[in-house]
């Protein structure tokens, strides 16, 4: 009898602890404050919003570049051990050899300035001041003849520029149309 209790024992453990282990959430980490979820929220739309205040000039952006882009990047942002950035418009096209740089293939300059804000330099992302990511945006133009040299990049005139591959991208709908009948 002692046997036959030891197994109705074991047997009701086996199944009724993994139930009452169930019966409660998980406990693993805490919810995040808004205040700190904020602080990596700093995604910047094709149109602009959200840019920070600041501004920057291709000058003030080449001494901040030389310092702490060019080793990847090169002088001038040719390229070398790491992406390119300068030049390759014209490459795009039927039965040529794409170089896709900043220059030749980002549809947007907030592109730019997003991705270097939150990514570079590479081994310290999110380390620039905002008027350095600026300055490193207004260089990185320049260079590429998108903007003068003494022109001043802020929140305001940075949405507002061009870039020569703006229209070479096909407009995908994030939600397209139904076809008639509800399909």
């Amino acid at each position: 009898m002692f046997t036959l209790e030891r197994l109705a024992l074991c047997g009701f453990l086996t199944f009724a602890a993994p139930v009452a282990a169930f019966a409660e959430n998980p406990r693993f980490g805490h919810p995040i404050d808004p205040a700190d979820a904020a602080s990596w929220d700093i995604s910047i739309p094709p149109d602009g919003a959200g840019l920070p205040p600041g501004r920057g000039t291709a000058a003030q952006g080449e001494m901040v570049y030389a310092a702490k882009c060019q080793a990847c990047h090169s002088e001038k942002g040719g390229g070398g051990p790491n992406d390119r950035l300068v030049g390759g418009v014209g490459t795009l096209g039927p039965d040529k050899t794409p170089v896709r740089t900043v220059g030749s293939y980002w549809p947007y300059a907030t592109t730019l300035f997003d991705y270097v804000r939150r990514a570079m330099p590479w081994d310290k992302p999110k380390s620039l001041s905002d008027d350095e990511v600026y300055a490193v945006s207004a260089y990185i133009l320049s260079l590429n003849g998108i903007i003068g040299s003494g022109d001043v990049i802020d929140a305001q005139s940075l949405p507002k520029i061009k870039m020569p591959n703006r229209d070479g991208f096909i407009p995908f709908p994030r939600y397209p149309p139904r076809p008639a009948g509800g399909g």
